[in-house]
């Protein structure tokens, strides 16, 4: 008996649930996940672990009597929230950023096919020069996250983006050489940018500080950095926070091409989707 009101209990529920309440469970539930993905290997992961480990202790110190630890956990709680704050601003930044990356930006990841191709071509020449004669590089290009900070940092350019010209930025002993080139859709807009280096302590030891400070921008921007290396003309490609090695021409072309592409594609079929539910929106009105 008990069984069968357990399951009318069930089965009400599930015809008592309504359209918007499934909507809200779908939206929090894509919150948790979103803010997993942000967080996952990182420092805040294991952090969170270690928050999700006191507030478990909290009620089973209570359930025990155990006075002293349950007033350390708690006031460990209610002070740890600012400090939560303070620990996990490198990561609640990104956050922020990732969420202000809007479909409806105004920027042009180089969408005209012709000229992304120009462009990338162009890019691709001039890091496989400096890579034959192991001059040491690093090359940002600028997707839907602004890099007005970093680009203020440099020497503004305004100049189409060449491979001569990308060459002889990077010319070892020129003003410019030890600092990082932006470049915003077809145009190189600043050189001799300082980028923000890594936190990350993980990292190989034999990485220089091109690399952490590629790695640094890929982490607090959605922009693709390009590096060279000035030891072994290496070349190494940081996205996301993640960074990959020993790209050889045709594989470094490709890559970029289907990465801006997907950005395009993204940044196209959402702007698409909304569009078509705001006007079937107001249709049924």
């Amino acid at each position: 008996m008990e069984i069968i009101d357990v399951i009318d209990v069930i089965v009400n529920s599930v015809k008592n649930i309504k359209l918007s309440s499934i909507l809200d469970i779908l939206v929090v539930s894509y919150i948790f996940y979103k803010s997993y993905i942000l967080i996952k290997e990182t420092r805040a992961e294991q952090l969170l672990k270690g928050i999700i480990f006191i507030i478990i202790l909290i009620p089973i110190s209570k359930l025990l009597n155990l006075e002293m630890l349950y007033w350390i956990l708690s006031n460990t709680i209610t002070i740890g929230v600012l400090s939560l704050i303070i620990i996990f601003q490198p990561e609640i930044r990104r956050a922020l950023e990732h969420i202000g990356r809007s479909a409806f930006n105004d920027k042009h990841i180089l969408e005209d096919e012709e000229t992304m191709e120009k462009v990338i071509t162009e890019i691709v020449n001039a890091v496989y020069n400096l890579s034959k004669s192991k001059t040491g590089a690093l090359i940002v290009i600028e997707r839907l996250t602004g890099l007005g900070e970093t680009i203020n940092t440099g020497v503004k350019l305004d100049a189409l983006v060449s491979s001569a010209l990308l060459e002889n930025i990077f010319v070892v002993n020129t003003p410019l050489h030890d600092g990082a080139t932006i470049i915003r859709n077809d145009r190189i807009v600043s050189a001799g940018c300082f980028l923000p280096l890594t936190s990350n302590n993980n990292l190989n030891k034999t990485l220089g500080t091109r690399h952490r400070a590629a790695i640094g921008l890929s982490e607090n921007s959605d922009g693709i950095i390009i590096v060279v290396s000035e030891e072994t003309g290496v070349v190494s490609l940081a996205v996301n926070g993640n960074l990959t090695r020993n790209y050889d021409k045709d594989k470094l072309k490709d890559i970029l091409i289907r990465i801006i592409r997907k950005s395009k594609s993204k940044k196209s079929n959402f702007r698409e989707r909304v569009v078509t539910w705001v006007k079937k929106t107001k249709n049924n009105k």
